[in-house]
């Protein structure tokens, strides 16, 4: 293992000397936007070069989700699912990908990975952002340590916020209000609020973005009630984001960006469910506050450009918990900070070949202080160091390679090599693209996992290994496109809870395997139907809220100039669960039943690029169903917007 170490970090070292070494070959020119994914080498690629299927969802797609919250977008993806993003606005959400769990997704923004650093699993809570802010998405499924180390094991999201446009001085604001229902109350008055307005800009050399969200809730218990004749208090939900962005292009080659936002949720919540009918709790709530600001400096030269992407974030959550057994509330706290400094640069070697090293510092701590006990920053942190580096070889007859490793120095439990083979071949003469990869990942234990009460400091890494195979065509002059990719992963180490009330490492192997298929058909100019279909089966010790079989389709059509209408199916299979039974003191295992729902969306202009109002319909024949048990879902609701450019 020492020689491996010493080989890997040697050619780390030659290839980073290597790519300040100046050439007089000139970079190619990009392609169209449109045709561009940037996930699966941070620098920006031509889809057909990619050897992976990744899923982009832009701007366009996003204004046709109009209403809707990122979690709920994500939801309708291809092999994702998000539990909770189809229940009370407030109640916490779960990442699915691949039949993996929340500690496995990593979420970027900007490039940056974004973590709550006092969370058990280190998770980022996507009910922070708004929709409004996000430009798009990619999604990235399957193991990505290689680039964007801990954590990016079943996929990546990374998502990119609003710019700054072409004109000097710019703007657009925009408001909704829809109903809030269960599949049993049928409450027609407005319950669901959002608004926000953005200014933005580019005057010379600089350039700025700013921009305002506030949305609220209210109407629906986060616990759902035994039955009918029984009401329970309705859990509100509010949040305000602040964004900030200025860039300054100071020559022709370096610019250099800023960012800053503060991001707040304030919601009410209830005890957890336990099948005694009393998990109803007015007295909780809790406040989350989230504090970002960054620098990104990018610098190009002749044959290549170097990338600075740094950040701070802060996020503290309050908790404000009844003691069912004191009767008084307790206040527990929870403080994290994460400091990112990824630096990186891409060196073109000729047309075919370029070369991505860079190296990652992160630092973590955190601190808390609840009613059980206290846990002090002082000796709750952590830091890595990740040196790295990646190849892609594109040729002009249609053999593409993507190939790394990734060199993990952690300041507790010591050192973890990661890589990753990535080939994939587009047939020129037959509109065919078939591509593989075996790719290797980590979850480093969280700082709770290590130091809480409950904590191991002897925990070791969770180590992944990821093999997929599939293909891309398109036909019909390109208006049909089709993707299969079928994937296994195993994974070792996995962090769980002994019945000692410590966290261990557990022996054995875990293991999930599934399909994906996508299908676009571009039926004509007007009409655009577009489907998913993913199969996912886990081993039992992975078993819980992951749907064997999940379906999306969805129908664009663009009935005049001004007028769009969309409709959108999602079929969601049966799913394991469980829950501790207050009444018996067991833990309980429930199969929650399969459900389909119908959502629709128009949209129409008033004034052209200026004006436009839509409304939605979600759950359109009110199914009754369940995500998680005992909790509620969203039942049939109306949605009326606005948006206005300037």
């Amino acid at each position: 293992m020492n020689n491996k170490i010493v080989r890997i970090s040697a050619l780390f070292v030659l290839m980073t000397n290597c790519v300040f070494a100046q050439q007089k070959d000139s970079i190619t020119s990009p392609t169209p936007l449109d045709e561009v994914v940037i996930s699966d080498s941070k620098f920006a690629l031509p889809k057909e070069k990619s050897g992976k299927v990744i899923t982009k969802i832009t701007s366009e797609d996003l204004e046709k989700r109009e209403g809707q919250s990122i979690a709920a977008v994500l939801n309708s993806v291809v092999g994702v699912e998000i539990n909770g993003s189809q229940s009370v606005a407030g109640k916490n959400l779960g990442y699915y990908i691949r039949g993996g769990k929340n500690n496995q997704v990593l979420i970027l923004i900007d490039g940056i990975p974004v973590t709550d650093a006092s969370g058990i699993s280190f998770e980022y809570d996507l009910r922070l952002l708004p929709a409004n802010q996000v430009e798009s998405i990619e999604i990235m499924k399957g193991a990505a340590s290689t680039l964007y180390g801990t954590g990016a094991v079943t996929g990546v999201i990374n998502i990119s916020l609003k710019k700054s446009g072409k004109k000097a001085i710019q703007g657009n604001g925009y408001w909704n209000l829809g109903t809030y229902n269960t599949a049993s109350t049928s409450k027609s008055y407005p319950q669901d609020s959002n608004q926000g307005f953005s200014i933005n800009g580019n005057v010379k050399k600089l350039s700025y973005f700013a921009s305002l969200n506030s949305t609220a809730t209210t109407g629906m218990s986060q616990i759902a009630p035994p039955s009918e004749n029984v009401t329970y208090e309705e859990d509100r939900f509010t949040r305000t984001n602040y964004l900030g962005k200025i860039g300054y292009k100071a020559t022709a080659k370096l610019t250099l960006d800023f960012f800053g936002n503060y991001d707040k949720l304030n919601n009410d919540y209830d005890g957890g469910f336990d099948n005694t009918g009393t998990n109803d709790v007015s007295q909780n709530q809790t406040d989350t506050e989230q504090f970002r600001f960054g620098f990104l400096p990018k610098y190009k030269y002749t044959n290549g450009q170097f990338i600075l992407n740094s950040s701070f974030n802060k996020i503290s959550r309050t908790y404000d918990e009844l003691d069912t057994y004191s009767g008084k509330v307790g206040v527990s706290q929870y403080d994290s900070r994460n400091v990112n400094v990824d630096g990186y640069n891409k060196y073109e070697f000729s047309k075919s070949f370029f070369l991505v090293a860079g190296a990652q510092y992160q630092f973590f701590d955190m601190n808390s202080t609840t009613p059980y006990g206290n846990i002090a920053k002082e000796s709750t942190k952590f830091n890595m160091i990740d040196p790295y580096i990646t190849g892609v070889y594109t040729s002009d007859f249609g053999l593409n390679v993507n190939a790394g490793a990734r060199f993990n120095i952690h300041s507790e439990y010591g050192n973890q090599l990661v890589y990753n083979v990535n080939p994939s071949y587009d047939f020129k003469g037959f509109p065919l693209k078939v591509l593989a990869s075996y790719s290797t990942a980590f979850v480093t234990p969280s700082l709770y996992q290590l130091y809480s009460p409950y904590g191991n400091v002897d925990l070791t890494p969770e180590e992944n290994a990821t093999t997929e195979a599939g293909f891309e065509t398109q036909l019909l002059d390109k208006k049909l496109r089709f993707s299969v990719v079928g994937f296994y992963r195993e994974q070792t180490n996995f962090i769980g809870f002994s019945s000692a009330y410590k966290y261990i490492n557990i022996d054995g192997t875990n293991r999930a395997k599934g399909v994906e298929t996508e299908f676009t058909f571009d039926v004509n100019d007007k009409i655009k139907w577009i489907s998913n279909y993913t199969f996912t089966q886990v081993d039992d010790a992975l078993d819980r809220l992951i749907p064997k079989h999940k379906a999306n389709s969805s129908l664009d059509y663009q009935i005049a100039k001004r007028v769009f209408w969309n409709v959108n199916y999602q079929f969601v299979d049966h799913r394991n669960d469980a829950f501790f039974d207050g009444n018996s003191y067991k833990t309980q295992n429930v199969v929650l039943d399969s459900y389909q729902l119908v959502n629709s969306t128009i949209r129409y202009e008033l004034l052209k690029n200026s004006v436009t109002i839509f409304g939605t319909v979600n759950n359109i024949f009110n199914t009754d169903y369940v995500e998680n048990i005992g909790y509620n879902t969203l039942g049939r609701n109306f949605k009326l917007g606005l948006n206005i450019n300037l």
